[in-house]
Parts: structure tokens; sequence; C-alpha cells
């Protein structure tokens, strides 16, 4: 049975606005025309600290002026979930899909999502990452996350997706609740490691493990249909 094709958009590292600009054009595209093509895989590092706030909130106005105090950008999005940090170091990774051309649902979807990161945790030597039974989202190694995990899914089309510590100064966390958590910490590739892993280095496994994960194919947006 031949795979979908899933258009792999590699941004490097950019503003998040960029992230956000292009999951915004293909989310038009998907919308304009469905069911004619399954979608893409944008993913990126970003080049500033930002802090998300999701559906659910998760930020006062005195926490937006404190964290922007801080050097950080403030946004509120449009995912699933509380608030979340994003910065450099931080593999970030934006399925705009058709998921009946993938033939997921919206939990299939984010299962999927969370294998993404256990996989490539095992790759990297850390068997110990898993994911947590609903209502929970995301991947853990003990009781700190290294994988934070917020969707949004309108007419079978979705964005946003995940966020993978790799090098990410983990400081910045300090200054929220990440994703309404208490009492639970945040972790990195880098932490757990004890070495420098940068989002280049695991890009090329991540990628394998989607393409296995997801069952389709990654081509580049610059090929040919």
């Amino acid at each position: 049975m031949r795979r979908p094709a899933v258009r792999l958009v590699l941004l490097g590292r950019v503003p998040y606005a960029r992230l956000l600009a292009g999951q915004e054009r293909w989310l038009r595209r998907l919308q304009t025309e469905p069911g004619t093509e399954a979608g893409a895989l944008l993913v990126c590092e970003p080049a500033e600290p930002v802090y998300t706030a999701g559906l659910r909130g998760g930020l006062t106005p005195e926490e937006v002026t404190r964290l922007r105090a801080l050097g950080a950008e403030v946004r509120t999005t449009g995912r699933g979930g509380l608030a979340t940090f994003h910065g450099p170091g931080q593999l970030l990774c934006h399925p705009v899909l058709d998921l009946r051309l993938l033939g997921l649902r919206l939990r299939t979807h984010v299962a999927a999502l969370e294998a993404c990161a256990v996989r490539l945790c095992e790759l990297q030597g850390l068997p110990g990452a898993r994911a947590r039974p609903p209502p929970h989202t995301g991947v853990w190694l003990g009781e700190r996350k290294i994988c934070a995990i917020g969707v949004r899914c309108g007419r079978h089309i979705t964005s946003h997706g995940l966020a993978l510590n790799c090098s990410t100064d983990l400081t910045w966390f300090e200054h929220i609740v990440p994703c309404g958590l208490v009492g639970t910490g945040v972790t990195s590739l880098s932490e757990e490691l004890q070495r420098h892993v940068t989002v280049h280095e695991v890009m090329p496994p991540f990628l394998e493990a989607f393409q296995e994960t997801y069952k389709c194919l990654l081509i580049s947006e610059d090929s040919p249909h």
C-alpha cells in the first residue's frame, strides 16, 4: 500500500512567529481543498524565548507582564493545554495534517506524536521515556517532562504539535507552572545524557521516527508532486 506523502518544511532556527505563519498558510491550503493532500510537517528551533498560553489559558495579565520583563515574548495560541515555554535548544514540530488521509483520529494523532518522542529518546539511549494515560499528554522520564504536546483540530485538520527539549535552558520553566502541572519538573536530552545535544543532531532520527509512526513519506517542500 502506497504511503501518503507529507511535505517536510525545515525552517531552521527562526522566530516563533515564522512557524505560526507557515502553519497558517498550510491550514488555509488544506481547508481550501480538503481531502486532496495529507499536509505538511513544519519543524524548527525557536530563535528567541517565548511563553505560550493555550485554549485553557494559564497566564494572568500580571504573569504576562512579569514574563515580558524577563525578555521573553508572550503569546496566546489556539492549541490545547495551558502555559509552556519555547526557546533555543528545543525541537518544535507542527504537523498540519488531514487526519482522514492518514487514517487517524485526534486521540491517535496525539498518541503518535508521543510515540515519535519516545522513539527519539530510545534512539538517544534513554529507554525509560514514557507517555502517560489520558488526560495527560507529553513524554516523561520519571517525574520530569521532556516533551510537551498541545494540538488543535478542526474539521479533521490538525495544527500545533510537540516541543521536545534538547539543550533548552530549563531555568525559563521556573517562571511558570509548565502545562499547569504542579509538583513536576522538566528535563532535556542534554540534562539526561550529560552532554550537549543539539536540535540539528536529533533531527534525522526524529524525522525517521515520524515517518515510521505515521506510516507516511516525508518529501521536501520544494520537490515536485
